[in-house]
């Protein structure tokens, strides 16, 4: 692994990345290290991707990531969760990645929009500005509708506004409110 100390959990994300490549699943950069992407620095301890994949496949990919030394956590969601799983991996000095296994609701066509970013010699896929405020939107907890905010006003050129309002009325009515609660602000 590439980490040598706490703090480096975007270090641990490059590793994680790596095993992703190699069982063929896709994935966006999601949470906080998405949103310096988007142009507004959060301070974190973990790193959050969505993966592109099928409950029992993200169950399965515990045995490569416990190969490779990682800590892995598998949580299986309740029914009505809209998180369908997901696998929280840690090195031993604390670094952390979460991968959730998938998003009820999400639009099918967020891989297309995903941003390819360079950072340390590889290409991370992340999460796109309208994607990624529609999921805030969704998440609805203040830290979220914040980020939201943050990521809306931040934006170094024009949003999609119909994209945005039709990938946020995906997750529903309360997500679309909160959408135009943080245009309006």
């Amino acid at each position: 692994m590439r980490t040598s100390k706490g703090g480096q959990s975007a270090l641990l994300l490059l590793d994680v990345v790596q095993i992703l490549r190699r069982e063929k699943v896709d994935y966006a950069v999601i949470g906080a290290f998405a949103l310096t992407v988007h142009g507004v620095v959060r301070a974190t301890t973990d790193v959050d991707a969505l993966l592109f994949t099928t409950p029992g496949r993200l169950a399965k990919l515990e045995t490569p990531f416990r190969r490779a030394g990682f800590n892995v956590e598998v949580r299986i969601a309740e029914a009505d969760d809209p998180v369908s799983g997901m696998l929280v991996l840690r090195d031993d000095l604390h670094n952390r990645v979460d991968l959730l296994g998938g998003l009820r609701h999400l639009d099918p066509g967020v891989l297309s929009r995903t941003l390819e970013v360079e950072f340390r010699d590889e290409t991370l896929r992340i999460i796109g500005r309208e994607d990624f405020i529609a999921m805030k939107c969704f998440a609805g907890s203040p830290q979220d509708l914040l980020d939201a905010r943050s990521a809306y006003h931040a934006a170094p050129g024009p949003i999609d506004l119909d994209l945005l309002r039709t990938v946020s009325r995906r997750f529903g009515r309360t997500a679309a409110d909160r959408l135009e609660e943080v245009l309006a602000g």
